[in-house]
């Protein structure tokens, strides 16, 4: 087994404006750009310090065509796409994008959890790519599913991926927030979705080195300010945000 298995390995706006996404971002996190040359399916990776920490991309006509509205996606790593997929299917999930090569990144699958939660499966050519030391400002902090029910999900990931749960935290009449880990390590969080929400989805969380004047600049930028800024357990902050293209993604970080 590899050690990113059942890590997040990389992240990806799906957008109907990537010219838009370019700027937003890099007045946001400090992101610059770089374009890989491919004529089929234009595709910029997002860098940091000229390492590439996300990827862009246009959002499909067949996923517009369905009703998928702009939003970033979590690839987690596994040792084995082909293999996850048939587990993913056994499992009750769903396979929106069967098994596909990437020319020298490795091999990819897009599916959902049970309850309808997207995200994506990655076996890299480069194992180690695309990791960076925990709390790393511009880079992805957290990971944290709003399920239908967060304790058939936590049953079906950790089947899939080896997570295991850490602390829970009592949200009061929101419910329990579970927190899971993988190595030892708390990756993420999950819990059961507020009412409001229609459908069940992965929230991306991206370390800042403050929040305060990180919630500014998504303002000052064309986003909108969802929830927050809100201190959560162990004295981080955090804030929810949309971007002008209404993709949901939120920020982690110090006061200030």
């Amino acid at each position: 087994m590899t050690t990113t298995h059942g890590r997040y390995t990389w992240y990806e706006l799906m957008t109907t404006d990537t010219k838009a996404a370019k700027v937003f971002y890099g007045k946001v996190l400090g992101w610059g750009t770089q374009e890989m040359p491919n004529p089929a399916m234009p595709y910029t990776l997002f860098t940091l310090a000229e390492r590439p920490v996300a990827g862009l991309m246009t959002l499909p006509e067949q996923a517009r065509a369905m009703g998928a509205p702009p939003s970033w996606v979590g690839y987690v790593g596994v040792d084995d796409v082909d293999a996850t997929t048939q587990e993913i299917t056994r499992l009750g999930g769903k396979i929106y994008m069967k098994p596909t090569d990437i020319p020298e990144v490795g091999r990819f699958a897009v599916v959902a959890d049970p309850q309808g939660a997207t995200f994506a499966l990655l076996t890299r050519t480069d194992p180690a790519q695309g990791q960076a030391a925990p709390g790393t400002p511009g880079r992805a902090g957290w990971h944290e599913l709003m399920a239908v029910d967060w304790e058939q999900a936590f049953a079906f990931y950790s089947k899939l991926f080896g997570w295991q749960k850490g602390e829970p935290v009592n949200m009061g009449e929101m419910g329990t927030y579970q927190l899971f880990t993988i190595g030892g390590e708390a990756i993420g969080g999950m819990f059961n979705k507020p009412p409001m929400l229609p459908v069940p989805f992965w929230l991306y969380y991206f370390n800042v080195a403050g929040i305060d004047a990180a919630a500014e600049r998504v303002t000052a930028a064309g986003g909108h300010i969802l929830n927050g800024p809100m201190q959560v357990p162990g004295g981080m902050w955090i804030v929810q945000c949309a971007d002008p293209q209404n993709a949901m993604f939120a920020l982690v970080g110090p006061k200030g």
